[in-house]
């Protein structure tokens, strides 16, 4: 039973994205905080950078803080009138990349583990600059960041000990959302 339930939930899945537009509201600290909590497409991916370092990467930090910076300056060059063309759908293709790496338990090279996350960071940046238009809201915003980065390696840590098909499965479920984000973005 439960090989058919979790496909079904898997393709059930609808779009969240965390950021709508641009907003005229200053916020605070705790919107920044939730803002990246509130969208699928981001709360995967910072997900899944922790756990695919932790799980393949020799130095487990590496990945998780080049995301941590890049989000941050590509929020920055947002809020400063620089929009990247096709953000959302890069922010979708992460997701279902880094749940491939994670699936796949891809050993890249370190440099090339820092330019592939990073660049996606640039664009989840982008994407929640547009909206956190306060120093407040885009500190909120690293600080869960960088939690859900925690989280993710914590995971990946209890996985690395256990059966390797279960570091297999959660990379297939996130890249199945992020398969289904993508196509979302179509229709």
């Amino acid at each position: 039973m439960r090989k058919f339930i979790t496909p079904l939930l898997l393709f059930a899945a609808v779009p969240a994205f965390a950021h709508s537009g641009h907003t005229e509201q200053s916020l605070g600290f705790i919107e920044g905080f939730i803002h990246p909590l509130t969208g699928l497409d981001h709360m995967l991916a910072m997900f899944a950078v922790g756990l695919w370092s932790a799980t393949t990467v020799r130095r487990i930090w590496i990945a998780p803080l080049s995301f941590a910076v890049m989000i941050l300056f590509g929020a920055l060059l947002a809020q400063n009138g620089f929009i990247l063309p096709s953000a959302e759908p890069i922010v979708a293709v992460s997701v279902l990349l880094f749940g491939l790496l994670v699936m796949m338990r891809s050993h890249l090279p370190e440099v090339a583990t820092v330019i592939l996350v990073a660049g996606f960071a640039l664009f989840h940046g982008a994407a929640h600059g547009q909206e956190l238009n306060t120093t407040a809201a885009l500190t909120g915003m690293l600080l869960a960041t960088v939690l859900l980065h925690c989280l993710g390696i914590a995971v990946g840590l209890l996985l690395k000990s256990r059966s390797i098909w279960w570091q297999r499965a959660a990379g297939a479920s996130i890249s199945f959302s992020g398969a289904g984000l993508a196509v979302g973005l179509m229709f």
